[in-house]
């Protein structure tokens, strides 16, 4: 290993990205960046973080995983002409890979209603995809709520990721008199309305909003109990916290599949403000791998793609084979590390759309949504 070491130092090994197994100290040795003639090092190094070991080793994550993985994807709806054509290139990208779904979510209190039926319909329409409709109860009456369930059914949409929501800034009450508080009071009404397919959300990490994780855990099953097929779980960068929330899921008696989330990290600055609203913890090992990568898109790619890849492959040791891929509206991290869990682009007829027309447009650095 360190002869390894002192190769890549002299120059004689001179890829952008490597990394090696040391099985007698499971350490890993990485490359993050090559400038010029300079190396940026570091070694060794957990991607899974020093406590993951105790439940994880990280040879296991490199054997090979005989069943291909079942994904899913995450969009959001446009604000502008220049999000609309990134959003649909990148449909246009990932659809080979045939997800069992994709989502597309609702902005605080219903900010983004229309643009979000106008997505899934399209999706549904024009594509060979099973689109998901997000939908939050706070803010809206049930009248309003079922008019909107009528129009997914219409347009043959069958899936809908049923969520409380949340209120955007300075809004007044978040429930009305005819409303629903709560995720599971809405699961529990869609099914009265139609035989919708349901998802719900978990929190690895327990809600910020929740009394305890306990509170949190009896809340996920409520759920789950009120009709919902499955759940899909906020992203996690800790790969052991997630297994540990996953078998308090078991003790307590919940059968329904939990679905990992995957977020492949690019703008690392926003993805901290964002994970302190959701309550996802940003481990040491994950700010040291970004520090320094501000004005470095390439290698930010490179490390983020890593990252991904090696947690996705870990939890597929574990023999979790569903993932929920939280996209940002791009495709190429997300078609790489799809690739390397397996998986392959399916040849597609082409469906009467303007999916032809559309020129790829650069890849900008994903904004989160609001």
């Amino acid at each position: 290993m360190h002869r390894i070491a002192a190769c890549i130092a002299e120059g004689k090994i001179t890829p952008t990205l490597l990394s090696f197994h040391d099985n007698r100290w499971r350490s890993r040795l990485t490359v993050l960046a090559f400038r010029g003639s300079r190396t940026t090092l570091k070694a060794p190094m957990n991607f899974l973080h020093e406590r993951h070991l105790a439940r994880l080793d990280v040879r296991a994550s490199h054997r090979r995983v005989e069943t291909l993985p079942r994904v899913s994807f995450e969009f959001f709806p446009p604000k502008t002409p220049q999000m609309e054509a990134q959003l649909w290139a990148t449909v246009k990208a990932l659809e080979p890979l045939l997800p069992q779904y994709v989502s597309v979510t609702y902005g605080a209190g219903g900010s983004t209603r229309e643009a979000t039926f106008v997505t899934v319909k399209r999706i549904a329409a024009e594509t060979h995809l099973r689109p998901a409709a997000h939908l939050t109860c706070v803010g809206h009456g049930r009248g309003e709520i079922a008019k909107l369930l009528e129009q997914y059914w219409e347009a043959g949409v069958r899936h809908i990721v049923a969520l409380r929501g949340d209120m955007p800034a300075g809004a007044g009450a978040a429930t009305p008199p005819d409303g629903l508080a709560y995720a599971a009071d809405l699961v529990a009404f869609i099914k009265s309305q139609a035989d919708f397919e349901i998802s719900v959300a978990a929190y690895p990490e327990t809600h910020p909003q929740a009394v305890s994780a306990a509170a949190d855990l009896d809340n996920l099953k409520r759920k789950l109990d009120a009709g919902a097929q499955r759940a899909i779980a906020q992203y996690c960068f800790d790969t052991a916290a997630f297994l540990r929330f996953l078998e308090r899921v078991r003790r307590a008696g919940i059968n329904a599949p939990i679905v990992p989330g995957i977020l492949p990290v690019t703008n690392f600055g926003q993805v901290v403000r964002f994970s302190a609203m959701c309550g996802t913890q940003i481990p040491d090992w994950l700010a040291e791998l970004f520090e320094g990568l501000d004005d470095d898109q390439d290698t930010r790619k490179l490390v983020a793609a890593m990252v991904a890849t090696e947690q996705c492959r870990a939890l597929q040791a574990e023999g979790i084979s569903d993932f929920h891929f939280y996209t940002l509206n791009r495709a190429d991290l997300t078609l790489g590390i799809c690739r390397r869990m397996g998986l392959r682009p399916a040849a597609l007829s082409e469906k009467e759309s303007g999916f032809a027309e559309i020129a790829t447009p650069v890849q900008r650095d994903p904004e989160m949504p609001d």
